[in-house]
This record gives structure tokens, C-alpha cells and sequence, in this order.
């Protein structure tokens, strides 16, 4: 089934509202004809100018809903969103828009409670999952991302009286050659939140630039006024862990935790990160910065490790030590001296 060509529309071209026990279940293609749309001007980038176009399909406070086998290809804009639903599952999704599309979030889910996404394949030009305020108890697992952003959560705190996040796993899956891998971010200054309980397992990256990545100081396309880039998030980030994550990477940026200086990671566990710099931009690197962890990491890396770990305010780390499998050359940087990391 084909969209009109057209760039309006409404803000959806499929919308299924208010439905208690839902199902689509069909090996049909849902194709938005987004061609046009994608030569537009980025919202995100130039939100006065830009032009909203129609989401291939809206889920809107569902309960009991199941979609299964269905492709959603080329929307204008995100191709799914879902709010406010309660147990609804994706099984078998399929998206596909080519990546430098504008807007094409594969799945983007907010303020709703269990909710499944499994043996999904998503290629996009943005986001392949992108995971808002509110999001509850999900799970996403078996997803083939690529290209696209990677799987994202946030980004939280921009706007007042957002619902917290809590109980997200991502596990079994695999990124390929995506501009992100996994992410947790969130603006500077603005609005308090938390985003506790969160998993990422068992993940496998081919060629992924950033692989791991918490972002307490994400403020894209120079949205942040002087004020906002000297004050700290106010999004508390607890009970993560980053387990058994191998494969490839493509850029120097290895593991990035930049966090709250105001109210700082608690709890943040990585174990077992196996990833091979497959990349041209000098040695890999990561950063550890206003954090309480519990860190346990194994890398394999083509090209010395550069861990850099900045004490500032409530830190509590000691002994940085590295353990690689190949016996590369690894160099620890310390700033300042002080409390730092534990690695083992």
C-alpha cells in the first residue's frame, strides 16, 4: 500500500487510537513514498523552518496490542510511534528507508508500560529505536539495527514534568555500521528526571562508530545557550550495566561516560566489552567522567587503550588497570590525580 505523494497530510497517515486487544498481522509493506520529505530541512536542526510530515503509523494508548510481520517502508517522517500503550508487542517488524533519510526514526515509543520489540530489522536514517520519557518495562530483543543512529534512550530532561524511565533491556542484538550503538542521553541544565534499570546484553557491533555511549551534556546543533553548557543535567542515571558487548568499531571513541557533575551516575557496571577498533583515527579511547561504577572491562583493541577518567566532585574510584586479550599496548591517562576508576 502506497502513500499519497504528497508532503501534507495530517501528522499521521495510519492512526489507531484508544483500542483495547489490537492486531496487525500481515506480510504487507506500508510504503510512506518519503523520497521528497528527505530533502527538506532537518526539524530537529531548524525547528522554524522545517515542515512536519505525516508518521507512517501512530499507536496511540493501545492495550493488548500485537503487530507481527509487517514492513513499514520509506516514511516521511518517523515511521512508527507509540504513546501511552500498555502490553504491546513487535514481532517481526520490519523498516527500511535508506540512511541520510531525515527524521526516519525506525520505532520511537514514550510514556507507556511493557511493551516487547523482537526480530525486528530496522534500517533507517535516524534512530533505529528511539526510547522517550515515560517508557516502562521494555524489552527489546533480536533486532538487526542498520544503518541508522542505534538504539537510543532520551533524549530526557529538555522538557518540564517528564515521566521517569525504568526497566529497559536490550539484549541479543546486532548493529551494523550505525552512527551510534547503544546511547543514554540527556540535556544540560533544564528539567530533573531519572532513568534507572537499564540493560544492555549480549549486543554484537560490526563497524559501529561510538559504541557505548551515556551523554549527560547533549546539546545537538548548538541548541544551549552560555547558562546551559556550564550547568549540569538534572536526569539521574542509575543501575546500568553493558554486558558481554564484542565486534568492531570504527571510531577512536570507545566507551563514553559523560555524566552529571550535579547529580552523578550511580551504579554503572560494564563487563566483558570485547570490541576490535577497526578505524584510522589514532588510538581508541574512552571517558569516564562524574561517575560512582562498577567497572569490569575486557577489550580487544587493534590500537593502544586510552582510558581517561576525570575526578570532579563524588567519584569514588582506585587502581585503574586494563586486562586485553591481544596484549596491545595500553596506556591509562589519569585527570586530575585523585580517586578514579577500578577496572578489573
Amino acid at each position: 500500500m502506497q502513500a499519497p505523494p504528497e508532503l501534507a497530510g495530517g501528522d499521521g497517515w495510519f492512526n489507531f487510537n484508544h483500542i483495547d486487544q489490537f492486531t496487525l498481522s500481515r506480510k504487507g509493506t506500508l510504503d510512506g513514498q518519503g523520497q521528497v520529505a528527505w530533502k527538506g530541512v532537518s526539524c530537529d536542526k531548524d525547528p522554524k523552518n522545517c515542515k512536519k510530515h505525516p508518521i507512517n503509523i501512530r499507536f496511540n494508548f493501545i492495550t493488548k496490542g500485537l503487530v507481527r510481520d509487517t514492513t513499514s517502508l520509506n516514511s516521511k517522517d518517523f515511521h512508527v510511534n507509540v504513546l501511552g500503550c500498555d502490553d504491546f508487542t513487535f514481532e517481526g517488524f520490519i523498516v527500511s528507508t535508506p540512511e541520510g533519510s531525515l527524521n526516519t526514526d525506525g520505532i520511537h515509543i514514550g510514556r507507556l508500560k511493557g511493551v516487547t520489540i523482537s526480530n525486528a530489522k530496522i534500517g533507517t536514517g535516524d534512530d533505529c529505536i528511539s526510547i522517550g520519557d515515560g517508557t516502562e518495562n521494555l524489552k527489546i530483543t533480536k533486532v538487526a539495527c542498520g544503518p541508522g543512529y542505534g538504539i537510543n534512550i532520551g533524549s530526557l530532561g529538555k522538557y518540564e514534568n517528564e515521566d521517569h524511565v525504568s526497566g529497559i533491556t536490550v539484549s541479543d542484538c546486532t548493529l551494523t555500521g550505525t552512527t551510534n550503538g547503544i546511547r543514554i542521553k540527556t540535556w544540560p541544565a533544564m528539567f530533573p528526571n531519572t532513568a534507572t534499570n537499564i540493560h544492555f546484553q549480549d549486543i554484537t557491533m560490526e563497524n559501529v562508530s561510538n559504541p557505548i555511549i551515556v551523554d549527560q551534556m547533549y546539546c545537538p546543533w548548538n541548541k544551549c545557550n552560555k547558562k546551559m553548557i556550564t550547568e549540569p543535567s538534572k536526569v539521574k542515571i542509575s543501575d546500568v550495566s553493558f554486558k558481554n558487548i564484542k565486534g568492531t568499531f570504527a571510531t577512536a571513541l570507545t566507551v563514553q561516560l559523560i555524566c552529571s557533575s550535579g547529580v552523578p551516575c550511580e551504579k554503572v557496571e560494564l563487563v566483558n566489552i570485547d570490541l576490535t577498533y577497526s578505524g584510522l583515527e589514532g588510538p581508541a579511547k574512552s571517558e569516564c567522567i562524574d561517575i560512582k561504577p562498577t567497572i569490569k572491562i575486557t577489550l580487544t583493541l587493534l590500537h593502544y587503550f586510552i582510558l581517561e577518567i576525570s575526578s570532579i566532585k563524588s567519584i569514588y574510584c582506585n587502581d585503574p588497570e586494563i586486562r586485553t586479550t591481544t596484549g596491545a599496548r595500553i596506556q591509562v591517562g589519569l585527570r586530575p590525580p585523585g580517586p578514579v576508576a577500578s577496572l578489573t
